[in-house]
């Protein structure tokens, strides 16, 4: 398997990586928010925001301007490991509003320790030459970032492509005329449940350099392990937050269940903080629950995985048995490690 272990150093601490940043509403006034969690789960002191979003938000960017920090704002440590991406999902259906050298001033004044460079999302809907276009525009705007940033922040550069190919030349090209410390590869969300193709992307990207590999929006349960074999470095994801508006209870190992098809169970299987005191009637209720919930989850996956490799166990014949119950992931599970062993000669 491709699974690693690093360190990865930035301006507010050290980290060890495979990592998740969680992503945050920042200063959305609804009860879907981000449930705190930096003092409650020790080992997930991460947190991706919008930087484009935050700036646009009048009353908290004169905040920051006028010397509050968005760590102040978000309520969590110091410490914590700030990964500011450009708001490109943003510019999926609209223009860009925005230049290389404005994203950077802002990041920077929001004190981020990783930034994402700006970027063109692709869509299936768009037609080849659209989305080469788009394609084009973010390797522009990585390179342009690339020239003005200066300093100690990580900065990686947005990648996208609808076919290895494209990921694997675009990865190369960026690595031979810009400086980066990391790529994060986008546009997987809309092709998720094409597992084949998505982990043919990955691979690309990972067989084009041994930087840092981050992947935009797939970290959740059912994703986690996978690019965990394939070597991915770090992962965001939503998924905790919009399962819990689905009422979706999510269990490592298995996915997501609708609470609403649960019953004769006073108390649910996980034994979190949040479901050792609450009890199933109560979490079908409460929203900001069921969220802090499904982060656990999310967080206790990745903690399985760590453990596996750490005792030495087969990984997999472990994903053999994690993706048995999905035909479609198990294919892809076995495609993918048919071309792992390829690469790693084993």
């Amino acid at each position: 398997m491709l699974y690693r272990r690093r360190t990865l150093d930035t301006p507010h601490g050290s980290i060890e990586t495979p990592i998740l940043f969680p992503v945050r509403n920042v200063g959305k006034r609804s009860s879907d928010n981000t449930p705190e969690y930096a003092d409650v789960i020790p080992d997930l002191q991460t947190a991706m925001v919008n930087a484009r979003s935050i700036r646009q938000r009048d009353q908290q960017w004169n905040r920051l301007l006028d010397g509050a920090t968005l760590r102040e704002e978000i309520g969590v440590p110091e410490e914590t490991i700030l990964f500011a991406d450009s708001g490109g999902f943003d510019f999926q259906t609209r223009r860009v509003d925005t230049t290389p050298e404005r994203t950077l001033e802002t990041q920077r004044q929001i004190g981020a320790d990783i930034l994402g460079t700006v970027d063109r999302p692709l869509s299936r809907d768009n037609r080849d030459r659209e989305n080469q276009r788009r394609i084009s525009e973010s390797t522009k705007y990585a390179l342009k970032a690339s020239d003005r940033h200066d300093g100690d922040e990580l900065l990686f550069a947005s990648v996208h492509g609808l076919d290895p190919e494209t990921v694997q030349n675009n990865v190369r090209y960026l690595e031979r005329n810009g400086s980066f410390d990391g790529y994060a590869l986008g546009s997987l969300v809309p092709v998720r449940t094409d597992y084949k193709k998505v982990t043919n992307l990955i691979l690309a990207a990972r067989r084009a350099t041994d930087k840092h590999l981050h992947v935009y929006g797939l970290g959740g349960l059912v994703y986690q392990p996978l690019l965990l074999y394939l070597g991915v470095d770090s992962f965001d994801s939503s998924a905790f937050i919009r399962s819990a508006g689905n009422r979706n209870y999510l269990v490592p190992g298995f996915g997501g269940q609708e609470l609403r098809g649960v019953a004769e169970l006073s108390y649910l299987p996980c034994s979190c903080p949040v479901c050792h005191d609450t009890a199933l009637t109560e979490l079908r209720e409460d929203r900001d629950a069921l969220t802090k919930h499904n982060l656990w989850a999310l967080t206790m996956e990745l903690r399985r995985f760590r453990y596996m490799v750490a005792a030495g166990e087969d990984i997999e014949a472990y994903l053999d048995l994690r993706f048995h119950g999905n035909e479609v992931t198990q294919r892809a599970y076995r495609q993918a490690k048919q071309q792992v062993r390829r690469l790693t000669g084993s």
